[in-house]
């Protein structure tokens, strides 16, 4: 299996009640059960105010490197990540476990 964390971090100035933000999220939250590669799936905004802190963040596991591939070059998957790029930053981590 394979984990797939995303952690983001909104624009200076954009904040959760922007439609942008609001579309972004509803796009990855619907991605659940759309995706047959996806085994785990979880987001959710970070209560953390730390100064380090991302804002958003997914959690999420497939079987094999190839399903991951899959899931990101999924036309639903990429349609999320074409509307937060308009107003996030992210990083990733894929680990084994």
């Amino acid at each position: 299996m394979i984990r797939h964390l995303v952690l983001f971090r909104l624009n200076e100035g954009v904040g959760r009640d922007d439609p942008r933000v609001v579309a972004g999220e509803a796009a990855f939250r619907a991605l659940d059960g759309r995706i047959p590669e996806i085994r785990f799936w979880e987001c959710a905004w970070n209560i953390s105010d730390r100064p380090i802190a991302y804002d958003f963040a997914i959690n999420s596991a497939f079987e094999d490197a190839e399903a991951l591939r899959r899931y990101v070059e999924h036309p639903e998957h990429q349609a999320g990540v074409g509307l937060w790029r308009e107003f996030a930053t992210w990083v990733i981590a894929d680990y084994e476990f």
